[in-house]
């Protein structure tokens, strides 16, 4: 299985949006990442729906869309209508965490639960054999720029072992601090598909970023 480079418009130059997407849209990148907060489950507000209407008019490649929002059942019907590929809510922002995936996948959209760094992977059991992509977040969600969290690892491991034995298609996306200094670290704990926002977006080259990063990727492969 190749792994997949999602960079985050939450990085991006807001002033040159447009910009920023083509970019990505020429580049060796797989999917386009995209942060939705609401300053109550996570300390800090991005954007909606008008923003993601640009990214569904202008993005070449999917929409991975990540609710950092109380109540995401609310919003789910309009954030597949506005383009959403995948959707990832919260197991900390959801009471009826089951009913909430069956809602997801009646979109025709990819049902993805993110955990935060204190909450551990058991938790999940029951609900992973029903689940497309699992995101460990890495750092403490709600802005960008933060460190990597070592635990990380540890927590990718116990979940591809879990996902092994009742989902093994299971994808796990790893989001916060990922770097081409950590890549193959997660890469060899079992991640699949990598989060980046600051290491591509403030790059020197972003285009140049992306395909390092896909490169070790390959390397990765080459040695398993």
């Amino acid at each position: 299985m190749k792994h997949l480079i999602a960079p985050s418009v939450l990085s991006a130059d807001f002033a040159n949006l447009q910009r920023d997407i083509e970019m990505i849209n020429s580049s060796a990148a797989d999917w386009f990442h995209v942060d939705i907060m609401d300053g109550v489950f996570v300390p800090n507000i991005s954007f909606g729906f008008p923003v993601m209407e640009a990214l569904k008019k202008h993005a070449k490649k999917p929409l991975d869309v990540h609710l950092m929002i109380v109540n995401p059942d609310l919003y789910i019907e309009q954030f597949a209508a506005a383009g959403a590929n995948s959707i990832t809510v919260h197991y900390e922002a959801c009471v009826h965490l089951n009913k909430t995936v069956q809602a997801i996948h009646k979109t025709g959209a990819k049902a993805c639960v993110a955990l935060n760094p204190h909450t551990p992977v058991e938790l999940l059991i029951d609900i992973l054999p029903v689940l497309d992509m699992v995101l460990i977040m890495s750092v403490n969600p709600g802005f960008g720029g933060q460190q990597f969290i070592p635990n990380t690892l540890l927590k990718i491991r116990r979940l591809k072992a879990m996902a092994a034995a009742v989902n093994p298609g299971l994808l796990i996306e790893v989001d916060g601090g990922v770097s081409i200094q950590n890549m193959g670290d997660l890469i060899a704990a079992g991640a699949d598909v990598f989060v980046a926002g600051n290491a591509i977006f403030s790059a020197e080259s972003p285009l140049e970023m992306i395909e390092t990063m896909k490169d070790i990727s390959a390397s990765a492969l080459r040695s398993i």
